[in-house]
């Protein structure tokens, strides 16, 4: 599990979509990315209730690592994706993701992936410093870095 003792990650529902479908008959892999980002933006509404969220505000994408776990076909029922932050820096945090399907025989996981996301200020052209309530509302969804194979070597 991907959380830590504290905190269960972040669960949403994410539709999939007809033209999600590559030549395999398989989700491609390109539009994983849109089921993440859909999951951020539906969280991030969530994760900050009480404020303009970190989209709101200004914010870009640095870095993505996906690893596929196993073929998703296009069915009508949404995936959930499992949500939490894995690291908090100056300018920015990691999020890192479980694609599921826990209607499967044994939650069937189709991939793990990792977002780096650094706030931005848009009309100066340059990144810019968490706030320290940012950063509270962050540690509240903290857990465990993403568990890819890769880095197991």
């Amino acid at each position: 599990m991907p959380a830590s003792p504290d905190h269960e990650p972040y669960r949403v529902e994410v539709p999939l979509r007809w033209s999600d479908m590559d030549a395999y008959g398989h989700v491609n892999n390109v539009q994983y990315l849109r089921l993440l980002e859909d999951a951020r933006v539906i969280g991030f509404r969530v994760w900050f209730p009480d404020r303009p969220t970190l989209l709101d505000e200004g914010i870009v994408v640095s870095r993505h690592v996906i690893e596929y776990r196993a073929p998703l076909t296009y069915r009508p029922e949404p995936v959930e994706v499992d949500m939490w932050v894995t690291r908090v820096h100056g300018a920015g945090f990691d999020l890192g993701y479980t694609v599921r399907d826990p209607a499967s025989v044994g939650d069937q996981v189709y991939a793990v992936a990792e977002t780096g996301l650094v706030l931005y200020d848009f009309a100066a052209s340059r990144p810019r410093r968490l706030s320290p309530d940012a950063r509270a509302q962050l540690a509240d969804h903290t857990g465990d870095p993403v568990d890819l194979r890769w880095s197991r070597r």
